[in-house]
């Protein structure tokens, strides 16, 4: 099985973390971790130590390139290397063209650590699509609606599923009229506003403005990481966040709530500060559990979603009304990470959490193979 991790992101640094866990905790009796990193310039490393090169900031081992494929196993192959109790087929080097090695014959199913650009937006999956290999996670469209915010709200605001209001701004639209968008904003809703890149996470150019001149900072700061930019209404209201698992009937996690050391739950709170507190479950009425649970599984299913996610909330303190804020679909995958210490409260451990996974991929593929790709029109 290979992990890949690191990318070209602002949360490359996260990814390694978060494969750290997955590789570490992954059941050694039924998979061989296959660990392929990729560097912030886009450097495949697979020889040698790659997670350990790409924490060092090494980008060249002067290793053996990795080439991807469209050719594969077959899928009764794959079929065959799921079943309970049998290990993964190990590593096999292919014969190619100098120094060469085909990726897709050394694994046989890819569980993607690649958070934010490059890796949740659907550009991996439509790579792995391409050469024919099973992945962890969501496919090519749920994943590019799950990351694009903008796209994700319109989407479920057409299934009838609460969001906040919002102002969508492109890059140029702000560098060629900044007074207009400005002004359209603050028409909209009241200050504070929330800034967000539309397609990036772990809250990398997030900001909270309060007035026109934190919204001009606000907005190049969003820019510089995204072309389209979301603004947001500010919603009074508790973090919670809920994890979702599986592929047709996905089921969801007890919820779980994020009280941020800082003004909200930013890149620092997140990752360096580390005094935000979880509060694991979430201590809300059963009623607000409950809506809170139903309302990330149709979250889920309204995106097209597969494998994991994680339905991040605002439950407002006047009326415990949930109101979605986003979805991860590759969400934080240390230890400590909300995604998988909610199913722990629910009753899955970490290890059966990524097995569960590894099989999720496998189902979704093998249904995928079910559909024709041919035509006969004779």
């Amino acid at each position: 099985m290979g992990v890949i991790f690191g990318g070209r992101s602002g949360e490359h640094a996260v990814s390694l973390m978060s494969a750290k866990s997955i590789m570490e905790a992954i059941d050694p009796e039924r998979f061989e971790v296959v660990p392929i990193g990729i560097t912030p310039e886009g450097r495949w490393l697979k020889t040698g130590d790659p997670w350990k090169a790409l924490r060092e900031g090494i980008s060249d081992q002067n290793g053996v390139p990795i080439a991807l494929l469209g050719e594969t196993a077959s899928p009764e192959a794959v079929t065959a290397g799921s079943e309970a109790g049998q290990r993964v087929p190990a590593v096999v080097e292919a014969a190619l063209p100098p120094r060469a090695v085909s990726l897709t014959e050394q694994v046989d199913v890819v569980f993607p650590v690649l958070h934010g650009t490059f890796g949740e937006d659907g550009t991996i999956q439509g790579l792995l699509e391409m050469a024919g290999l099973p992945y962890v996670g969501a496919g090519v469209l749920g994943s590019a609606l799950g990351m694009d915010k903008a796209m994700a709200k319109a989407v479920w605001e057409r299934f009838g599923l609460p969001v906040s209001r919002y102002v969508v701004v492109t890059r140029s639209e702000w560098e060629r009229t900044p007074e207009a968008v400005a002004s359209r904003v603050e028409g909209g809703f009241p200050y504070p506003v929330f800034v967000k890149p539309a397609n990036a996470g772990s809250s990398v150019g997030v900001s909270k403005a309060k007035n026109r001149q934190q919204l001009t900072t606000a907005l190049d700061l969003a820019c510089r990481y995204d072309r389209k930019v979301l603004v947001e209404e500010f919603i009074d209201g508790r973090e919670v966040e809920c994890s979702v698992l599986g592929n047709e009937d996905p089921i969801a996690s007890l919820p779980g709530e994020v009280v941020p050391c800082n003004e909200f739950y930013d890149y620092k709170a997140k990752y360096i500060d580390g005094d935000s507190a979880l509060v694991i479950p979430a201590e809300l009425p059963a009623d607000v559990t409950q809506q809170v649970r139903e309302t990330a599984v149709a979250a889920f299913k309204a995106l097209d979603l597969a494998g994991m996610a994680r339905v991040d909330f605002f439950v407002t303190r006047k009326d415990n009304r949930p109101i979605i804020n986003e979805v991860n679909t590759i969400p934080g995958f240390t230890q400590i990470s909300m995604y998988p210490k909610l199913w722990e409260a629910t009753g899955l451990s970490y290890r059966d959490l990524i097995t569960q996974l590894i099989e999720l991929a496998i189902e979704r593929y093998q249904d995928r193979q079910r559909s024709s790709t041919t035509y006969d029109w004779r």
